[in-house]
């Protein structure tokens, strides 16, 4: 066997020899070299330069992105004689080997180590396609090179498996689902404008909208939609509702649109007793919301700048509008400083205490502000140190922390409009599993705030007998306190 071995060895290496012979000898005659001689040499030529040089373009698919595992093992000729090197690995790692082995290398390292996206999979890579990083003295750190995956959308190398699905979640969020390498160099990558076919549709209380793939992926996706967060929506929508039969029409804001479900429906149900305005800071959703208005046959105001609609024929181009609102592009502290409302909808991701006082500054009398709060961590007592520094209140784990949630809400929002001179009277507060809900009317004027500032109380719990007892307004402790339990 080792006899074997040897001689094959050295017929490849006179055969090599007999080929670097047979070019130098073209090139100092001045004839032209064998066509099977040539491309031997281009393909060593471009062996070891696609071993040196990192995968930069994105025109092609760099060769560990595989659909299939015989496409893998199709880089390298394993049904032919002699010992092949890896099509992954630098010969420093992995020595050439016959194929048998070569195979078995291939199934269990490179296949079997992937990140999976639209059916492809990103096999790891142990070629130096990654650039060193230079040492202090400029010159680069020599070493082994780190293994890596391709990127299948924009071709770029990340060492971490996790790192690299969430690489591949910005993508989808951004709506780039598709190889950048998939059509000519010359044409620019564009992103993709929101369309009602590629999209998701979904219907909820009657109204249409259209969302990303990973539209349930929160921070991650500028469209975020929960679908648990259908009863929220209905409470807020009795509420406005509500204060349609009190006045109209309405000035309605919804400082958080994302794919504007909740302004779609006040504006599709309620039509002319509302004036509804959605705002988002980002550009995606403003984007999205537009093509959702279209999609339920709201028109847009100022709609000449927005997308074209289009175009219908027959029936359909003649068919009014049913409902009128405005979608903006601006922060939404922005907003609620500017213009003036009856009813403001707060439902921001986490706590909405940065968004209070910009609520309440320009808030019609007897309007309604409605506050969304999911940052469930800390009103139900998991983050304490959060809890102080968003609500100033010190909580334990109690058996009625959802009631102690909605307090401190409540509480917050109080204080908030008592720095405005204004009060609060509260129509609604609920506390579930997702989210904690609070709805309070406006009172205008500082007597109101002042009102609402004294049922502000401390609420003193005893952790051994359960008994609980809200501290009288002041500095000093009551004796009443005291004896209520025998633990005080």
């Amino acid at each position: 066997m080792q006899l074997e071995m040897a001689e094959q060895k050295e017929a490849d290496a006179s055969q090599q020899h007999q080929e670097d012979g047979g070019i130098k000898r073209h090139e100092d005659t001045g004839e032209e070299a064998p066509a099977g001689v040539v491309q031997a040499a281009e393909q060593s030529e471009a062996a070891a330069d696609s071993d040196t040089k990192p995968s930069t373009t994105t025109s092609d698919r760099h060769i560990s992105i595989q659909t299939t595992l015989e496409g893998l093992e199709m880089l390298v000729d394993l049904n032919g004689a002699g010992r092949k090197s890896c099509p992954l690995c630098p010969e420093e790692k992995f020595k050439a080997c016959y194929s048998h082995k070569l195979r078995r290398h291939l199934q269990n390292l490179h296949w079997k180590v992937y990140v999976e996206s639209k059916g492809s999979r990103m096999c790891i890579c142990h070629l130096p396609c990654r650039n060193l990083k230079p040492s202090l003295s400029g010159d680069q750190v020599s070493g082994r090179h780190m293994a890596h995956y391709h990127c299948v959308v924009c071709s770029v190398t990340i060492a971490r498996k996790t790192d690299m699905v969430s690489h591949l979640k910005r993508h989808v969020n951004k709506g780039e689902t598709e190889a950048s390498y998939s059509g000519s160099s010359d044409v620019q990558f564009e992103e993709p404008t929101p369309s009602g076919q590629a999209y998701e549709i979904l219907k909820e209380l009657g109204t249409n909208v259209q969302l990303l793939p990973n539209h349930t992926t929160p921070q991650k996706s500028d469209t975020y939609f929960n679908r648990k967060m259908k009863t929220n929506r209905q409470l807020v929508f009795c509420s406005i509702a509500v204060l349609a039969e009190e006045r109209n029409p309405l000035e309605c804001l919804d400082a958080f649109g994302a794919t504007g479900i909740m302004g779609l429906q006040w504006a599709k149900h309620l039509r002319n007793s509302v004036r509804v305005t959605i705002t988002d800071i980002s550009d995606i959703c403003v984007k999205m919301i537009k093509e959702n208005c279209e999609l339920n046959n709201i028109r847009v105001d100022g709609g000449s700048r927005g997308p074209r609609a289009p175009e219908k024929a027959g029936s359909e181009a003649e068919t009014a509008p049913i409902a009128t609102l405005e979608v903006a592009k601006m922060d939404a502290n922005v907003i609620m400083h500017l213009r003036s409302f009856d009813y403001i909808h707060l439902d921001p991701f986490g706590t909405a205490v940065n968004y209070l006082d910009a609520a309440f500054r320009n808030v019609r009398n007897l309007g309604i502000i409605s506050v969304t709060s999911t940052d469930t961590s800390s009103l139900y007592a998991k983050s304490p140190n959060v809890t102080l520094r968003h609500y100033g209140c010190h909580i334990v784990r109690t058996e009625y922390y959802k009631e102690l949630a909605a307090r401190m809400v409540v509480a917050s929002v109080a204080r908030a409009a008592a720095r405005c001179n204004k009060g609060i009277e509260v129509l609604l507060a609920v506390a579930l599993e997702h989210f904690v809900l609070v709805v309070v009317r406006v009172l205008r004027g500082p007597t109101q705030a002042d009102e609402s500032a004294k049922k502000l109380r401390k609420l003193v719990h005893c952790q051994w007998c359960e008994e609980r007892v809200f501290l009288k307004l002041g500095n000093m402790v009551d004796g009443e306190l005291l004896s209520h339990s025998c633990c005080w």
